[in-house]
């Protein structure tokens, strides 16, 4: 190889190296479903690709969700599942790649056909549990990225004691965020439901506390007689739910079902897609509502919110806040809330995790309270020891500690543990803020330790304000050291983010009476017949009326507390009209013998008066640093500002008051 080959192969090396990296990272992931058929009965798994670790990051680890195209699913990584009819089935798989940073792989459908030949006594499939008294259940596959597709499964049974029709509804896409969160992909039924118009959500008919005979509203004939009481835990103004919801959600679906036997149980999943718009922010909170009405007859139903964590990777350690973006205004008025959610990655079981959180100063942790926690467990007490499982509380300073004590969260890598959900926990809690806190961002991450391991870091739960809007009423007097008896006053308004912490922007404007006088000397001269020259001296002295317009386009300023700011920006000023008397005398002289003897001239001597309009006149532009002093973030303060101006008069010294709203 020449020196000339050599050379170029050592500038090319590196271009083709990554080129072969970047081809690397766009080539998909994909994980092939494979199975097994045992008369009616189908094992199924899947040929995972390698995981991306993330630095740092626990072992990351894929989470498993099957369906298996007649109306059932699982969270298990190979499930076994028995189909009750023959015929074709699409099984479809989406697997989650935790603490991994590449995209979740994805798996084709696979079409499985189940012979004629059914096993009866293999149907023992594995139907939703529902919890006593329990009519709806809600779950997903995973937390939502940005332009990633999830799946939100509906569990609905019918608890009443006679057959029945009735309708699901979801709310979707919360108007508290400026663009939309969701699109739903595709929606599977699997047991003869129908998508109803968005138009179609109507009144029904009273709540049904009597013990009356019931009747279908799809023509059946009535159904009985047995006497029963329905649910009166379960929301009964089905109107008043459905106005609040579509007040709350932008879009909505609505389906219908018929037919439902008492006790069974149903399953409706729905893909959806995150919209590349969704807020980016990963402590944001996004809801989905669901509203079940069992009985088309009556109003009585059940309403369940889901709650979901906005991230950019799939870790089942994190912590959100529903205070990504808050009004301040209001926010007095408000708890905010906080949900820390952790999951035991290990071999064994925890008996004791803590977690410690980063709380600002700006939150009241004497308002804190536990809405929810899992593992459930009661409050510790504070007087003594106990040698039960208990939620220890701890304030300090700058964080707050919850200590489970004695619990037993089984781990995911753990023997004979296949529900992923046992091994996950969260604590939900809500704070006021405190007295006179500032606006400005906060940010608050946790620390969680499972027994005497090393801490696991969450992401940061960020809290921020609206920009709001305060206007300011604006006074003053402005003194300009170059003009004679001057005197201007002035009246405007200032436009400037609600009560800013620091740094913020301010816009103003203004309008003046101003009035000033100026003299002005001057002569002529010319040569009359004689000879001689006529010299006139005249001295005019003229005085300004104005009405102006001042405008500070922008301006930046600094609270350095609550009771010091300075500012600088631009300042334009435009006289809107201006009125100028003018009276001009002149004084007449007659110069003789080059020069030598001046003597008067009465003749020559001069008087005029004249009135001079001008609109749109005199345009000055400038430059001005000032302060303030008093409660510059909000409410009254007086200030100092010096102006400079590129043209003349150059200086010029405004004192006003303001008092901001």
């Amino acid at each position: 190889m020449n020196r000339f080959s050599a050379l170029l192969l050592f500038i090319l090396l590196p271009y083709f190296c990554l080129g072969q990296i970047a081809l690397h990272d766009t080539i998909p992931r994909v994980a092939p479903i494979s199975y097994e058929i045992e008369g009616n009965q189908v094992r199924y798994g899947a040929k995972m690709p390698p995981l991306n670790q993330i630095a740092g990051a626990p072992k990351a680890f894929y989470s498993y969700y099957w369906e298996f195209g007649d109306g059932y699913y699982s969270f298990k990584e190979k499930p076994t599942h028995s189909y009750k009819k023959s015929g074709n089935y699409q099984v479809k798989l989406w697997a989650t790649n935790n603490y991994d940073n590449g995209k979740p792989p994805a798996s084709r459908p696979k079409s499985v056909t189940i012979p004629n030949e059914l096993d009866e006594a293999s149907l023992d499939n594995n139907i939703t549990t529902f919890p006593e008294e329990e009519d709806l259940l809600l779950k997903r596959n995973r937390e939502p990225i940005p332009d990633q597709e999830m799946v939100f499964i509906t569990s609905y049974k019918n608890n009443n004691n006679y057959t029945s029709s009735g309708k699901l509804y979801l709310f979707y896409n919360d108007r508290q965020f400026k663009n939309d969160n969701f699109i739903i992909e595709d929606t599977r039924l699997h047991y003869g439901e129908r998508i109803t118009p968005l138009d179609a959500i109507s009144t029904n008919l009273e709540t049904n506390d009597d013990h009356t005979l019931l009747a279908s509203n799809s023509g059946y004939s009535a159904y009985n007689k047995t006497l029963f009481v329905q649910d009166t835990t379960k929301r009964k103004n089905l109107p008043l739910t459905l106005e609040e919801s579509k007040a709350l959600y932008r879009s909505y679906q609505i389906i219908e079902f018929d037919n439902m036997q008492p006790g069974e149980e149903r399953n409706i999943f729905r893909t959806l897609r995150t919209t590349p718009e969704m807020i980016k922010d990963t402590s944001a909170i996004v809801t989905l509502r669901s509203v079940y009405v069992p009985d088309n007859n009556y109003d009585n139903h059940t309403v369940k919110d889901t709650e979901m964590e906005i991230v950019t990777s799939h870790d089942p350690n994190k912590m959100s806040s529903n205070g990504w973006l808050m009004n301040y205004r209001l926010v007095c008025f408000k708890r905010l809330k906080f949900k820390v959610r952790f999951q035991n990655n290990g071999e064994g079981p925890a008996n004791t995790i803590r977690l410690e959180v980063d709380t600002p100063e700006m939150f009241d942790k004497s308002t804190l309270q536990i809405d929810n926690i899992y593992p459930e467990c009661p409050i510790c007490p504070k007087e003594r020891k106990v040698n039960y499982s208990c939620l220890d509380t701890i304030l300090k300073k700058d964080k707050i500690i919850f200590t489970f004590n004695r619990i037993y969260l089984p781990g995911s890598e753990q023997k004979n543990v296949s529900e992923i959900d046992s091994t996950k926990g969260f604590v939900k809690y809500s704070m006021k803020f405190g007295r006179n806190f500032h606006k400005k961002k906060t940010k608050s991450r946790t620390a969680i330790y499972f027994d005497k391991n090393e801490p696991i870091i969450t992401n940061y739960a960020t809290t921020r304000f609206i920009p709001g809007i305060s206007i300011g009423a604006k006074a003053g007097y402005i003194t300009v050291p170059e003009l004679d008896n001057q005197r201007e006053y002035f009246v405007g308004a200032t436009l400037s983010p609600f009560k800013s912490y620091r740094g913020y922007y301010q816009a103003e404007l203004m309008f003046s009476t101003s009035s000033y006088d100026e003299t002005r000397n001057f002569e002529t001269r010319s040569i009359n017949p004689a000879g001689a020259v006529d010299l006139i001296r005249f001295s005019e002295t003229n005085q300004f009326t104005n009405i102006s317009v001042y405008a500070v386009p922008a301006s930046y300023r600094y609270n350095f507390s609550n009771f010091l700011a300075m500012g600088a920006g631009v300042q334009l000023k435009l006289d809107l009209t201006s009125k100028n008397d003018q009276e001009t005398t002149g004084e007449g002289f007659t110069i003789f013998e080059n020069g030598n003897q001046i003597t008067p001239n009465p003749d020559l001597d001069s008087f005029n008066i004249a009135e001079i309009d001008d609109s749109f006149t005199n345009l000055q532009t400038g430059v001005f640093i000032g302060m303030n002093l008093g409660t510059v973030r909000i409410g009254p303060s007086v200030g100092v500002r010096y102006v400079y101006n590129f043209n003349e008069p150059n200086s010029q010294i405004q004192f006003y008051g303001i008092w901001k709203f």
